[in-house]
């Protein structure tokens, strides 16, 4: 599952941290400062010179979320010949082993894949390094923050979907409002933490009349609430619960490629949270680190868009609609989640079934 951590969760993971006796740091001056020197490098021979020290390196550590990173892994080895040490798992344990690492002195991870919110937790334990890649202009710009210590490869887009042998299409709510009718009930489903979807669909309504909304939907119609999207997903398929009011883009369109009787549509104004993909400071192998990033960058855009997925590359901008998303802020998730979350659980879990 991949998703942001609330701030009270985000605090308590910190906390524990904090408990962890740091090792020794690791004499990486030199190292680190050739990190930056490779993260910065610019000119005509900074690809040649990446592939060439990657090749000398060897190997890259990728710590990430997304089980699409196995198959991107894969051709970059067979593209460089650089093997790629990949660990996945869900975002909160990702974020965890890498802020311990960092804590304890340890330098074995080269880069970080996550969901935007986990990438800003690491970031402001400042263990990321900046990258000025020529392939950052490829992508949006709402992908590239000012700092540069991340960059946003591709889209998590929130969206709905009904299974076509229960609904059909001329039948769909136009917007949330339409809900209200009682032909819904018993058809509807959510995810149980997409607390940052709700908080995006409240910006776009208003908190209060949002509120309210969600609220008189449930008591007409009730909303089933079930743990994760690939769960929900296969509800949907199967025709228990006919409607999903968050899936990810990619959960309908893969399934429906299967034969699913499953269609993804969008209510409003689509939301959407990016994931990120960012080098560490202490990166022992800078080379190959920045050479996976820039291919994250340009050869796994294609990649991406091919197996359903939002690529942030410009050249798809125009099919994915992604100038026209609402980008969750990660900083915001962070320094807001809690709350996010307490207004979520309130409207939906505690009527939810």
């Amino acid at each position: 599952m991949e998703r942001f951590i609330g701030k009270s969760a985000l605090a308590l993971l910190l906390l524990c941290l904090n408990s962890v006796v740091a090792a020794p740091a690791f004499a990486q001056e030199k190292a680190g400062a050739g990190v930056a020197d490779i993260a910065q490098m610019q000119g005509p021979n900074r690809r040649q010179a990446l592939i060439d020290g990657a090749k000398k390196e060897g190997e890259v550590t990728v710590y990430a979320v997304n089980p699409g990173m196995a198959k991107i892994a894969a051709e970059f080895t067979k593209k460089y010949g650089v093997k790629v040490n990949l660990w996945r798992a869900s975002s909160e344990n990702v974020l965890q082993r890498v802020v311990t690492e960092g804590r304890a002195g340890r330098a074995e991870l080269d880069v970080v894949q996550n969901s935007s919110p986990e990438i800003e937790a690491t970031r402001r334990e400042k263990l990321l390094q900046a990258v000025n890649s020529p392939y950052l202009a490829d992508v949006i710009p709402q992908a590239v923050p000012a700092n540069k210590e991340w960059v946003g490869y591709a889209v998590n887009e929130y969206v709905q979907a009904y299974n076509t042998n229960k609904i059909k299409k001329e039948d769909l709510p136009k917007s949330y409002q339409d809900l209200l009718d009682p032909k819904w009930k018993g058809k509807l489903g959510i995810e149980q933490e997409d607390y940052s979807w709700f908080a995006g669909v409240l910006k776009q309504v208003g908190q209060e009349k949002g509120l309210k909304l969600f609220k008189d939907i449930i008591a007409t119609n009730d909303i089933s609430v079930r743990k994760g999207h690939t769960l929900l997903g296969q509800m949907v398929a199967s025709g228990e619960v006919p409607l999903a009011l968050t899936l990810y883009s990619y959960n309908p369109d893969q399934m429906k490629e299967k034969g699913a009787p499953v269609e993804g549509f969008v209510i409003g104004q689509p939301i959407a949270v990016f994931q990120s993909i960012a080098i560490m400071k202490k990166a022992p192998h800078p080379n190959a680190a920045v050479l996976f990033y820039d291919f994250m960058l340009s050869d796994a855009q294609q990649m991406i868009y091919d197996d359903h997925g939002v690529a942030t590359a410009r050249k798809f901008e125009g099919v994915l609609k992604t100038s026209s998303m609402i980008y969750i802020d990660p900083a915001a998730a962070l320094d807001q989640g809690a709350k996010w979350a307490q207004i979520y659980n309130d409207v939906f879990m505690k009527r939810g079934r």
